[in-house]
């Protein structure tokens, strides 16, 4: 294969379903020898913060001297951004190599009649089969979806499960109530493991303590109440954690403080079990961290951000940050949803901060329209108009509203185009 054969193999339609359930990716890791099996790994699951939270947690063992690899979902801009090490994507030579190796063992599946895999577990298992091969002395390996049956949870125990904030998505699959959804990414608590775990509302917490007291797990709570937010800027943040240690992340919004607290939590923990992770690797680490589509500066004349906030929580917590950084007034959003989303709930959270709205239809095939999005907005009031592009939208507001805060969010299937469109038009730069 070479790198578009393989993309396009495992972005196949027939691949292209949300399946849970692990007895597909046992047979398909059985054909390729379980390269798991010999990975260190660091296990992420929640509803939101796990990206952020993950890309922290990679670069703090980077600086502490770690070969680590970063496995994420979904891609913003290019395909190859899911599986990294130390920073670099797989290449598309490599990517293409072990896609090749992926293939033949699902086409002996297919001859055994077997359940064929997802697309989300064809990728999973070329990314463990590139970390063996790259001998990474860490993986740092988010879930896709839930956690109990979700292709990644084929790991033997990992060497610390980390449970980011969890709240209401996907509630056809995972559940509809707080306590389901939270037994569900509990799932990737194993026997006798280690585990930390984002300051959870009451439901979701007593779920994940029942699960590390039946596995004889160890629990590391986070908690917020410690920390302390000295200094918010578009520059990014310092706060401290429970010490006197002053961390500074770049990321914006009060969340990725949150988020890099669970960061902190999680490598004072390795520190306990005798991991080389310094207080200075952490310092480091936290500074360094990169992680675009997360109330990411794209533009600066007008002032665009980007966030792929998509569901209530989300939405809430990007709330919170832009009437931090911009107190007592509104901003002018680009919005586009999926229809399987909360849209309603997201408007209702977003609405006393919206100026005016211009509307998207992402590419997707669970998008909602943005003429429906848009005519929602006006019923609830707001100034909203639907357009046809992403070019559009953004060219509308850098002709129109100069002076505004500009916001993108809803979706991550087109917050990635709204970035890839900005910064090569040399925006981020103020150009």
């Amino acid at each position: 294969m070479n790198y578009e054969e393989a993309v396009a193999f495992l972005d196949a339609p027939k691949y292209n379903t949300i399946r849970p359930g692990l007895e597909p990716m046992i047979h398909l890791m059985d054909l390729l020898g379980n390269p798991q099996d010999s990975l260190r790994i660091i296990h992420i699951a929640g509803t939101n913060g796990k990206g952020s939270t993950a890309a922290y947690i990679s670069q703090i063992l980077q600086c502490a001297g770690y070969k680590t690899g970063l496995y994420t979902s979904p891609y913003i801009e290019r395909f190859t951004e899911r599986v990294r090490c130390d920073g670099r994507e797989i290449s598309p030579q490599s990517l293409a190599r072990l896609t090749s190796r992926v293939y033949e063992a699902v086409q002996q599946m297919a001859a055994r009649k077997q359940l064929l895999p997802t697309a989300f577990e064809l990728i999973t298992a070329v990314a463990f089969l590139y970390y063996a091969e790259e001998h990474a002395d860490f993986v740092v390996l988010e879930t896709g979806l839930g956690g109990r049956l979700d292709a990644t949870n084929i790991i033997p125990c990992p060497v610390l499960s980390v449970i980011t904030a969890i709240d209401m998505d996907h509630t056809n699959l995972l559940g509809d109530t707080l306590a389901a959804i939270a037994g569900e990414k509990a799932g990737i608590i194993k026997p006798d493991g280690h585990v930390v775990s984002y300051e959870q509302r009451p439901e979701a917490a007593q779920v994940i303590q029942r699960r590390c007291q039946e596995q004889q797990a160890s629990l590391d709570m986070v908690n917020l109440s410690r920390i302390c937010i000295k200094k918010q800027t578009l520059e990014g943040q310092d706060f401290s954690y429970g010490t006197d240690d002053t961390y500074h992340v770049s990321l914006l919004g009060t969340y990725q403080v949150y988020n890099a607290a669970t960061a902190i939590t999680a490598a004072r923990c390795l520190q306990r079990l005798g991991y080389a992770v310094s207080a200075q690797a952490v310092s480091d680490g936290l500074a360094k961290t990169r992680w675009p589509g997360r109330l990411e500066i794209v533009g600066k004349n007008p002032l665009i951000l980007i966030d792929g906030a998509h569901n209530p929580h989300g939405v809430r917590a990007l709330r919170q940050s832009l009437e931090q950084l911009f107190p007592q007034q509104k901003c002018t959003f680009i919005m586009g949803v999926l229809a399987d989303k909360n849209y309603s709930s997201m408007i209702e959270i977003m609405r006393p901060l919206m100026r005016r709205a211009l509307t998207v239809t992402p590419a997707s095939e669970r998008a909602l329209s943005g003429d429906t999005l848009a005519v929602l907005l006006r019923k609830d009031g707001v100034d909203a108009q639907s357009v046809s592009s992403i070019a559009e939208a953004v060219e509308y507001c850098r002709k129109e509203f100069r002076e505004d805060v500009i916001c993108a969010f809803g979706s991550l299937y087109y917050i990635g185009q709204v970035r890839a469109y900005c910064l090569k038009a040399g925006d981020h730069n103020g150009t």
